[in-house]
């Protein structure tokens, strides 16, 4: 019954905003902490290169971790993150980093992590054009996530915007990443 839920809201949400204008997920059971957060952003264009970030000590409390170019398409494939949730945690940050990614996440994860940024990196999504220092704003009872950045800085970022190129040696990898949609649209091919 509706009226004995375990929880009235349930364990995930989609998140909205200039940052993921076609929604992010959070896997709202696994916050611990804050459900409201704002950080600068330290950007990643790999899972490879937070980890290295993280382990290095360039994440401190008070900051967002962006890694990008793990979605579908910028991946290719969608790389599970749960490594850099592992390092945020065993540093003792995670009531105080939180973590956005094109990418996805476990069933494990904890504390603020949100994957599945749409539009992702590689099709020029915000979370592509992200610099490290950029202010983001992460309200999950409000259903919201944004930049501080006003539509003519986004513009002018955009303009100026190319993505990473991954090069990829097998033909299959880049049929996909030609093919594959987003991941607020199934991460299906499509041709």
């Amino acid at each position: 019954k509706v009226e004995n839920a375990y929880s009235q809201v349930g364990g995930l949400a989609i998140l909205f905003g200039n940052l993921a204008e076609q929604g992010c997920v959070i896997k709202t059971a696994g916050i611990v902490g804050e459900r409201k957060f704002s950080g600068k952003a330290v950007c990643f264009n790999s899972q490879d290169e937070a980890i290295a970030g993280i382990s290095s000590g360039k994440v401190d409390k008070g900051d967002v971790v962006v890694i990008r170019y793990e979605g579908p398409r910028g991946g290719p494939g969608m790389q599970e993150m749960l490594s850099p949730t592992s390092l945020i945690m065993g540093r003792g940050l995670g009531a105080d980093v939180a973590l956005i990614t094109d990418g996805r996440f476990s069933g494990a994860t904890r504390g603020l992590s949100i994957g599945h940024v749409s539009p992702e990196a590689a099709e020029g999504g915000m979370i592509g054009l992200l610099r490290d220092g950029d202010i983001i704003d992460i309200d999950v009872d409000k259903y919201e996530i944004n930049v501080r950045l006003s539509e003519a800085e986004i513009a002018e970022r955009r303009a100026k915007f190319k993505p990473v190129d991954k090069a990829l040696s097998s033909r299959w990898l880049r049929q996909y990443q030609k093919l594959v949609t987003n991941a607020s649209n199934g991460a299906i091919l499509e041709a």
